[in-house]
């Protein structure tokens, strides 16, 4: 997906943005409001790709996006790379017995 447009379908715009933005425990119920969000995987790489320091993006704090970019300090494009992880994980789900969908 092309620019930001991923943001309009993100299940966060419903809340107060400060809720997004907390400390301590209060984290625990911000990733929480990430679960079974649409866009999910686009938020984590934005926030990864641009290094944002702050809030919970993609279900992730910033403490465990600090410690993801430690690990992975080759990662050119988190995009290319959650794109690319999902499309494998979606095409494995798909060979589990489901019907799989040709084009």
């Amino acid at each position: 997906m092309d620019g930001e447009e991923w943001g309009e379908r993100a299940r966060c715009l419903t809340l107060d943005p400060d809720d997004l933005f907390v400390e301590g425990a209060a984290q625990n119920r911000a990733k929480a409001a990430c679960g079974g969000c649409p866009v999910r995987t686009e938020c984590l790489a934005h926030a990864l790709d641009r290094r944002i320091e702050h809030g919970i993006w993609g279900g992730m704090t910033e403490r465990e996006r600090r410690a993801l970019l430690r690990r992975r300090p080759l990662v050119t494009s988190w995009q290319g790379l959650l794109e690319a992880a999902r499309r494998e994980h979606e095409q494995a789900r798909g060979g589990e017995g489901g019907a799989s969908r040709a084009g």
